[in-house]
């Protein structure tokens, strides 16, 4: 009986400071019918998609994935936002020419964050904790906008599937030359770091610039 109950309060505690984020809360992101379409998806999401986590000891200070909107992933996007809704040819182009315009203008990248403690969730405020940098071969640029998209539902999720219930989406937008002139993110780099940092601790999520 003893052996039971230190057994059972061992448990307990390993439950107790877990350090997984709730991924299996609410219901699964949407999919699409066409199981190639859904799978050729799922693999350019991971391509330009980079996650990490920031630990105490056992307990999560903040779980975090972001994705890099390049023009292929943002051509992907539309698409699958097209068959879920069925759109028409006329309106896919004009989302596709809107989504062409801006990814010439900024680079974008959508942030999906979960921490444990909501004091912590301060990324789009002036004064937050947290310092986010795009990092190149050129060097790093500081985001020019940050817009809190809120807590991720099941249209956040159709696309961003990484995310939960207790997750938060951001829209962070970086500028894409330098002061000098240079391009942010040079001719032929393989890949990009998103840094996000602060007293907590820091993430850094490399993900493909191709």
């Amino acid at each position: 009986m003893k052996k039971l109950l230190a057994t059972g309060a061992l448990l307990g505690a390993l439950a107790g400071c877990s350090s997984l984020p709730p991924i299996a809360v609410g219901e699964q992101a949407p999919t699409l019918k066409d199981e190639n379409a859904e799978s050729r998806y799922r693999t350019l999401l991971a391509k330009y998609t980079g996650h990490q986590e920031i630990y105490d000891g056992f307990d999560t200070r903040l779980f975090a994935g972001v994705t890099l909107q390049t023009w292929t992933f943002r051509e992907a996007r539309v698409k699958r936002q097209a068959a879920f809704q069925v759109l028409p040819e006329a309106k896919v182009a004009e989302l596709l020419a809107e989504e062409r315009a801006e990814s010439s203008q900024v680079h974008e990248f959508f942030l999906g964050v979960h921490v444990n403690d909501y004091r912590y969730l301060d990324f789009d405020f002036r004064r937050s904790i947290w310092r986010m940098a795009l990092v190149t071969p050129a060097g790093e640029v500081t985001p020019v906008r940050i817009r809190r998209l809120g807590r991720a539902d099941l249209e956040m999720r159709a696309y961003y599937p990484y995310t939960n219930v207790f997750w938060v989406g951001y829209e962070v937008q970086f500028p894409t030359v330098l002061g000098s002139g240079q391009p942010v993110i040079p001719p032929g780099t393989e890949h990009v770091t998103f840094r996000l940092a602060s007293s907590l601790g820091q993430a850094e999520m490399k993900v493909s610039a191709q």
